[in-house]
């Protein structure tokens, strides 16, 4: 595949954009492994270098990283729902808890409207994600 590939489906991050730095990073390799873990069409064969060292498989194609308000990223989860689209989430709650049974346990504690999002990741055909993040800018 060239550098110009285009792809008919797309992986997207959309992040809360009062984040800090390190908090945005955080973030989107949380997600990004969300996506991962579901979908695994989205995984590409091992690497492996010229000394034959093998490393692990990553996604087939680029992860597109977005920013937005609190509303945009709400409106976001909202079209995300309607269009069924495979979706990963990151609550403000997750930056206190300290491992995955905590984290499980932060989000189901919370109904889905009152979901305090920092960032959410979505897969599926381009222009279903186009819509969805509608308003989103690109990370800079």
């Amino acid at each position: 595949m060239s550098t110009s590939t285009r792809f008919d489906t797309k992986i997207a991050v959309l992040l809360r954009e009062d984040l800090e730095s390190w908090q945005r990073l955080n973030v989107t390799a949380f997600l990004a492994s969300g996506l991962g873990s579901r979908l695994p069409e989205l995984i590409g064969e091992p690497y492996e270098d010229a000394d034959g060292v093998g490393y692990l498989p990553m996604f087939r194609q680029p992860v597109l990283v977005f920013q937005g308000t609190k509303e945009v990223l709400r409106a976001a989860h909202e079209r995300a729902l309607s269009r069924a689209l495979p979706r990963a989430v990151f609550t403000s709650d997750l930056f206190a808890t300290g491992h995955d049974e905590a984290n499980r346990a932060a989000v189901r504690a919370v109904r889905t409207t009152d979901l305090d999002l920092v960032g959410l990741a979505v897969h599926g055909p381009r222009n279903a994600v186009d819509k969805t993040l509608k308003g989103a800018r690109m990370h800079p």
